[in-house]
């Protein structure tokens, strides 16, 4: 619990100052909560003394009493509103910045990260773990922190006037503080669980709700929320175990804190009994024995928060420690755009993919993809684009190792468009222009017209400034595919990836993707993967992918000539593409 106290304390870093100033505010709040109790033992002192005649009171004194009341009151809320300043908005301005930092993170890793962490832990982090500090980091830090505090203010004043009861009141404390560390850890047990729990339900949620049209098609919907309800349960029964195991500490904890003030009002009894406590002092220590571990009783709600926040960081730790897939990369602007594979392996996790893959394509030619699925054709492109780094080998652009280039400079170079189109809940304007953040209109209305995509634009209602769906799932597949295209125009780069970029077209649309690629690969250096013969035919060059391994290359006629995989390929393709009912 104290540990993740200075955690959260270190990680609020430049703003560490003002959570020390913050602690400070707190002693001083304190010190004017205890004022009041001490000025009223003072002035009920004076009110014996005057009924024995010992002192005279005048209306001056009773005017000083009221003033010293009020000067203590405005003191103890001026420190409570200036510990508030200074602490309470740190969380939300620390979150924000880490939620930017982990956005930055991810942008930059490996998609293999990705693939060993699934979207529940990722989306969990981001939300659920950063809204956890957001809401209560500083507030338990504070309940914590502040409590000890307000008992070390407390004590220090009743230290003054009767050490025996300030040492019963410490006694209380550490008895507390006993209690208190044992549910620290008993939270800590529960903690990764209750983590592990929350993701999970997540997860299940996310994936009900993205396959619900296929739980639907198929009239499965009960099965589908399966996942979901057993998500559910165990989360419900991890929060019940939670609590059945820090009832007894509990209520240890609290009667601890009772303990201490039974101690300190036991210890002033004797000691007023014995004559050696002056009646006022016995009040006055009375009254600190109710209030001084109010701030104490509360502790025991943030001990098991303060956990769940523990878990958090180190799941967050997890992610901010992911290294870059371009750490050591530079900013280099390359001459030329011929690319070379040369003896590249790369598998994914336990599944090895490609073995011993050699290939050359020179700058401006097109070269084609072909093969079985699953041979590994996506992943060359994946490896191109370094969404990945090979086990073995050497990936070239230009004569140049991709892994000395930095992630932006290498994607400078390379714009790509796939089967399976995703556009931004965004206007269709800013899904364009996000091939070029500073492109004119000029220039984004030319690329759309390239893209055969102008005219279906403006006939929608806010024409470019249309806000489209998550996805882009208010438009038909070939117009997304259109959009993306004059996405990739607008981008220009010299090296085109094209990964079935019309497999799932429709009839109607398709000539008019051709003429959009047509215009989007003039002059580029392209690598295709297509099934489609009449885009397999015109490229320079086919490299026939099998198994992970270049099976065949050469040109569409050199090929075909061969009886190998590829002529048997384009037999089954012409009978497939013959089909008729």
């Amino acid at each position: 619990m104290f540990k993740t106290a200075g955690r959260i304390i270190n990680w609020t870093g430049e703003y560490k100052k003002r959570m020390y100033w913050g602690f400070l505010w707190s002693f001083l709040n304190s010190i004017f909560i205890a004022m009041p109790i001490m000025g009223a033992a003072v002035f009920l002192d004076l009110m014996i003394k005057d009924s024995r005649g010992e002192f005279v009171l005048k209306p001056i004194h009773a005017l000083w009493a009221l003033l010293f009341m009020v000067a203590a009151i405005g003191g103890r809320f001026l420190f409570s509103y200036l510990r508030s300043i200074f602490q309470e908005s740190i969380a939300y301005e620390k979150t924000a910045e880490e939620r930017v930092k982990i956005g930055d993170i991810l942008k930059w890793v490996s998609l293999g990260f990705f693939d060993r962490n699934n979207t529940g832990d990722l989306t969990g982090a981001v939300t659920t773990d950063l809204s956890v500090f957001e809401m209560y980091a500083m507030n338990m830090t504070n309940t914590i922190v502040g409590a000890y505090i307000h008992m070390g203010a407390m004590i220090l004043c009743m230290l003054f006037f009767c050490w025996q009861a300030a040492l019963a009141a410490l006694a209380g404390l550490i008895l507390s503080t006993i209690f208190l560390t044992i549910l620290s850890r008993n939270s800590e047990k529960n903690a990764v669980p209750h983590q592990k729990a929350n993701d999970k339900m997540i997860s299940a949620v996310l994936e009900f709700v993205r396959g619900v049209s296929v739980a639907k098609s198929y009239g499965r919907e009960g099965a589908a929320a399966k996942n979901v309800g057993n998500a559910f349960k165990e989360h419900k029964d991890i929060n019940l175990k939670i609590e059945k195991d820090y009832i007894w500490v509990n209520a240890a904890h609290l009667i601890a804190c009772k303990l201490g003030s039974v101690g300190v009002l036991l210890v002033s009894s004797i000691l007023a009994i014995n004559g050696s406590m002056p009646l006022h002092i016995f009040l006055m220590m009375a009254i600190f024995s109710f209030v001084m571990y109010s701030q104490q009783e509360l502790v025991q709600n943030g001990a098991h928060t303060m956990q769940l926040i523990k878990a958090a960081m180190d799941k967050l730790d997890e992610i901010e420690k992911a290294e870059f897939i371009d750490e050591d990369g530079k900013d280099i602007k390359l001459q030329h755009y011929d690319v070379e594979f040369k003896n590249v392996d790369f598998g994914y996790e336990t599944r090895q993919v490609l073995h011993d893959v050699s290939f050359n394509i020179p700058e401006g030619s097109t070269t084609a993809i072909v093969g079985p699925s699953g041979g590994g054709k996506t992943t060359i492109c994946r490896l191109l684009a370094r969404f990945y780094d090979v086990d073995r080998g050497q990936i070239s652009i230009g004569g140049t190792d991709i892994r000395k280039l930095s992630c932006n400079s290498l994607l400078s170079n390379i714009s790509m468009v796939f089967q399976n189109v995703y556009l931004f809940h965004d206007t269709i304007r800013n899904n364009i222009c996000f091939g070029k953040a500073d492109a004119t209109e000029e220039e984004m209305i030319e690329a759309a017209k390239k893209a055969r995509c102008h005219d279906f634009i403006m006939s929608l209602p806010e024409g470019y400034d249309t806000v489209i769906g998550e996805g882009g799932g208010t438009l038909s597949g070939g117009e997304k595919q259109r959009i993306s295209i004059a996405r990739a125009l607008l981008k220009n780069a010299p090296i085109v990836i094209l990964d079935e970029a019309t497999a799932s077209v429709d009839p109607e649309n398709e000539h008019l993707i051709q003429a959009a690629i047509s215009e989007l690969t003039k002059g580029k250096t392209l690598i295709t993967i297509a099934h489609r013969l009449a885009t397999i035919e015109n490229a320079d060059q086919i490299l026939v992918v099998e198994n992970g391994r270049i099976a065949e290359r050469g040109t569409h006629a050199e090929l075909i000539a061969r009886d190998g995989i590829y002529r048997r390929f384009i037999e089954i393709r012409r009978k497939t593409e013959g089909w008729q009912i």
